[in-house]
């Protein structure tokens, strides 16, 4: 355990400036506060807060930071209060204090069910001040140090998983790439113990073969550099059985196949020494195609910078290189801690390493919920970066797989929200184009557009996800309103009565809903039947007979009352779907059936699935399609089509569909015999007038036999 004065030299070595009473009294204050507490592996309590500030010194951070290291459990788990912390050490410390043992009390209760909470406070918490941040990564480091000593096998593997699904990746969102090797691994020895077992086997083996391999390495690269001129500081190190593990998952290989199982780092003057550098090795050794990544032109959004290249080094050993300045490296080890305030101003903290912070506020801001907020940030944080180019030239990083759905919402979410194309390197191309580093991305927008349902679907980023989900609730919330009240107002008319929102109110205590707003809501959702309400505010004498069931015929020949639901110019996929069993278009006779929780499925009036609501008549609603509303919205028609087995028929056909403004979105030959085939075709088009027509040019068609619409 270190002592007093160790503490105290080792941070004056970096910080000349530093409160040493304010050490002094915290490791005092923290050391008689603890007392005779021991540890779960028999250790003093005491060794854990004096290990978490010697972690920090390490990172080279403030005062105030140490001092909390020492004493961030004293609140927590001795007789010390928030008071004695604040009167002793001032505001300051007492608020990161604070905000440590918030953290760690939701530690202790944390499960699977509370974890996404207890994250979402850690967000607001760090945002406040990143140190609350730093320090907990330290606790957290340390009590992975000394995970083994704990008894239950089931909290250890809890502790393990969520240091792996979520410090580690905020060390590495912070630059702070040691601590997040170290987590990682140590992580990865309590979740797959084989694993790692069996990757330090091997290379405790290659070692043992090899000998002094990385000293020969280091010798001869120091060399070469020297030869060139160039006075650079080499190192190297293997990889960590984690790193190891994860590469062999991720291109699906075995240990064996692997070599570039060594890194090593050359730290040079400047930047221009850092290319020097690469281009004399470059041009000694053998480059690994595909392998070199230039993040000096191009930071990591935490503001790591390095050239990155692998070659087949000296002794042919394939060796991976980072090039660096002595600046760069200290970003690279300690992250944002290499800008913290005993360095400069405090204005610093407020630069661009904070912007991923900023993201993941913004995304709690939209989120609906913590558990979705836990899944947009794992989505943002676990992620490969690809380098897009605005017209003018601005520089915006993506997670691979990012599509220019996501990069509209990365410039700014009005963008996103009215994207309707993109064109990439000048050409169009669709929404779901994948985007490679170097493209150039133009967004093309409209103020009538609002995001698609079906866009969650394309995007990979959180913030562009949490948008488009929050639109999506919104527009449900609306439109379930309008639904819920037609349905209600339909209820009350059919028994008698009038609907007034007093009435409603009586009901609302039975069917948990705050407002009659949210009455009208669960209506339209399904959750809630008309009748029910009717019910609850108007109960029936006990002696009323159950209401008798509409029959279907009788259903399907009634004509669509006048309030109908219109609902042609609704979209589709929020609270309202369209029936993929019978596919109706604006001019087919239809009818909504309400399902639980999903709003309403439009049907047309003569599908076979109706028989399945024959007795159900209270989700049974009258909709009629908007014609006095001018939309260009699509709709898909299914046809069967049977063609003669020639050269040139699927193209006769595709012709017909296109010069009739039909645009195919799939096609599928169901069956095949010597001289016909059998396609199912969906066709998008305007209404049932113009489907109508291409079936009746397709029937025109010499090598078409037959066409007609599907009614499954």
């Amino acid at each position: 355990m270190m002592r007093q004065f160790e503490l105290v030299e080792r941070v004056k070595a970096y910080d000349p400036s530093v409160d040493e009473d304010a050490l002094n009294k915290a490791y005092v204050f923290s050391m008689k506060a603890h007392g005779q507490q021991l540890r779960a592996s028999g250790d003093p309590f005491f060794s854990h807060p004096v290990e978490v500030a010697g972690i920090l010194s390490r990172m080279k951070l403030d005062s105030a930071s140490i001092v909390t290291g020492l004493l961030h459990d004293t609140v927590e788990d001795t007789l010390a209060t928030l008071e004695d912390i604040e009167k002793r050490f001032g505001p300051e410390i007492a608020r990161l204090v604070d905000g440590v043992t918030k953290l760690s009390r939701l530690e202790l209760q944390s499960d699977q069910t509370k974890q996404a909470e207890n994250f979402r406070k850690l967000v607001l918490a760090m945002s406040d001040d990143i140190r609350v941040l730093l320090v907990k990564l330290a606790d957290r480091l340390h009590n992975m140090r000394t995970l083994k000593y704990l008894k239950d096998g089931a909290t250890r593997k809890r502790i393990a998983r969520e240091t792996m699904e979520i410090y580690a990746p905020l060390a590495e969102r912070m630059g702070m790439n040691d601590i997040k090797d170290e987590l990682q691994d140590l992580a990865f020895g309590e979740l797959q113990p084989d694993a790692r077992e069996g990757i330090r086997a091997r290379l405790a083996f290659l070692k043992e073969k090899g000998g002094n391999l990385v000293e020969r390495v280091i010798v001869a690269l120091d060399d070469t550099l020297e030869k060139a001129g160039i006075n650079a500081q080499v190192s190297g190190r293997e990889k960590t059985p984690y790193s190891i593990w994860r590469k062999m998952q991720k291109k699906d290989v075995g240990f064996e196949q692997l070599s570039d199982i060594m890194a090593f780092r050359v730290v040079v003057a400047d930047v221009a020494d850092c290319y020097h550098a690469l281009g004399v090795i470059h041009s000694r050794y053998s480059v690994v195609p595909g392998r070199f990544k230039d993040y000096i032109s191009l930071p990591k959004p935490n503001q790591y910078q390095s050239l990155h290249t692998s070659v087949i080094g000296p002794e042919q050993q394939r060796i991976e290189i980072q090039i660096r300045t002595r600046e760069m490296h200290e970003v690279a080890e300690l992250g944002v801690a290499a800008h913290w305030v005993y360095k400069q101003d405090a204005t610093r903290t407020e630069g661009r390493q904070y912007r991923w912070l900023r993201e993941l506020l913004d995304i709690l801001d939209h989120a609906a919920d913590p558990q979705e907020f836990l899944e947009h940030t794992k989505l943002a944080m676990f992620s490969d970066q690809v380098f897009c180019f605005t017209p003018k030239g601005d520089l915006i990083n993506l997670p691979h797989g990012a599509t220019p759905i996501d990069f509209a919402y990365a410039v700014h979410s009005q963008i996103g929200d009215t994207c309707v194309g993109a064109k990439i390197n000048g050409k169009l191309a669709p929404l779901r184009t994948q985007l490679a580093n170097g493209d150039q991305v133009e967004i093309i927008t409209s103020k009538a557009q609002v995001p698609s349902p079906t866009w969650e679907r394309l995007v990979v980023t959180a913030k562009a996800r949490a948008r488009i989900r929050r639109f999506i609730r919104t527009q449900q919330r609306t439109q379930y309103l309008d639904l819920g009240k037609v349905i209600l107002q339909k209820a009350f008319r059919q028994d008698g009565h009038e609907m007034t929102e007093k009435a409603l109110d009586a009901a609302l205590d039975r069917f948990k809903c705050e407002t009659v707003e949210d009455l009208y809501v669960a209506a339209g959702a399904g959750n809630v039947t008309g009748r029910e309400v009717v019910s609850a505010v108007f109960p029936p004498p006990p002696d009323t007979k159950p209401a008798k069931v509409v029959s279907l015929s009788r259903a399907r020949g009634k004509k669509a009352a006048e309030n109908a639901v219109p609902i042609r110019g609704l979209i589709p996929g929020m609270a309202v779907h369209y029936a993929g069993c019978c596919h109706p278009l604006p001019g087919d006779r239809i009818v909504g059936i309400v399902m639980t929780g999903r709003g309403v499925t439009i049907h047309t009036i003569d599908c076979d699935k109706l028989a399945e609501y024959a007795d159900t008549p209270d989700r049974w609603l009258d909709v009629a399609w908007n014609n006095a509303e001018d939309t260009d919205a699509l709709h898909v028609g299914r046809l069967n089509i049977t063609i003669g087995n020639e050269p040139g028929s699927l193209g006769s056909l595709t012709t017909v569909i296109g010069k009739h403004a039909g645009n195919i979105t799939n096609l599928k030959i169901t069956n095949r015999s010597q001289d016909f085939f059998e396609l199912l075709v969906d066709v998008e088009v305007q209404d049932l007038k113009h489907l109508t027509n291409i079936i009746a040019a397709l029937r025109a068609t010499p090598v078409i036999n037959s066409v007609e619409r599907a009614r499954r």
